[in-house]
Formats: C-alpha cells, structure tokens, sequence
C-alpha cells in the first residue's frame, strides 16, 4: 500500500459505505487481540456490531480516520451511566490504526475526537482498557489521560 499518511488524514462518524474499507481494520484489531482463525469472532457479532453504529437508540457509535480515501483507523465508543455519578460516561472500547499510521497522531486525533464527542453528550469522563502488552499504545494513553489503577475481572457466562 502507497503512503497513505502522507497527506493529512481526517477524523469522521463511519458511514454505510465504508463497510468493506472498515472491515479490514475490524479484523486486525481483532487479530491483534487473538480473535482470529479458530477464536475469531462468530461473523453475527461484527454483523449487529456494525448495524449498532446506525441506530439512533443504540449508545454505541462509531468514528474513522481517513486518508487519501483509504481508512487508517478507527475508535467505537459508547455512552452509559454510572452508580457512582450523576453524568454520563463514555467507553473508549476499541481503537485500532493500520500500522503505517502509528506513530503519526492518528491514534491521537481519534482519541480526541471521542473527548470532543462525549464532551458535547454531557459526559464527565472517558474511559478505557488495554491489554498489560500493549506497551506502545500505552505510551500513547499514558500522555492524554491518567490511569485509573483499577484491574479489570470478568467472567464469561
């Protein structure tokens, strides 16, 4: 693939239309966390994953990075309350850029652009996971937000 960074990029909602252009970034985001071959994600999940981004009832949304005509990432956030605050929170829950574009800001802007988004619904606060090996993304987050020190559990059912 040309450089596709080489000229500016644009943040933006994803649109319809970029289903075949988002799905690339939505399997390597996956794979990245181990979803793939015999553990990818059953094909239903990404189908009703996508169709949320359109529902206007649905808190979860959607934005790309954009450059050239060519996707370089992409951020799902989600908006939901809390029982220990009056405002609504937002959910950083995944976030992923094609590798030629780390390192370059594009992280970064989505980042923002989800602040500037949940700032704009009333939230009073945007949060996030990682994996403990995502060192180089974690250099990233540890220069625009603060960790919260909390561990996550979870237990499938």
């Amino acid at each position: 693939m040309p450089d596709a960074l080489q000229d500016a990029f644009q943040i933006r909602p994803v649109r319809r239309s970029d289903l075949a252009r988002w799905l690339p970034l939505w399997d390597g985001y996956n794979a990245f966390y181990g979803r793939s071959g015999q553990t990818a994600l059953d094909p239903e999940i990404t189908r009703v994953t996508w169709e949320r981004f359109f529902d206007d009832s649905e808190p979860v949304h959607a934005m790309v990075a954009e450059s050239r005509d060519t996707l370089v990432g992409l951020v799902h956030y989600l908006f939901h309350r809390s029982t220990i605050m009056i405002g609504t929170n937002c959910y950083l829950a995944d976030l992923f850029t094609i590798e030629a574009a780390r390192g370059r800001g594009v992280g970064r802007a989505l980042i923002e652009a989800v602040y500037d988004r949940a700032a704009n619904a009333g939230c009073t606060r945007v949060y996030w996971q990682t994996h403990e090996t995502n060192l180089t993304a974690m250099k990233l987050y540890d220069g625009v937000a603060e960790r919260s020190g909390f561990v996550v559990y979870r237990k499938a059912l």
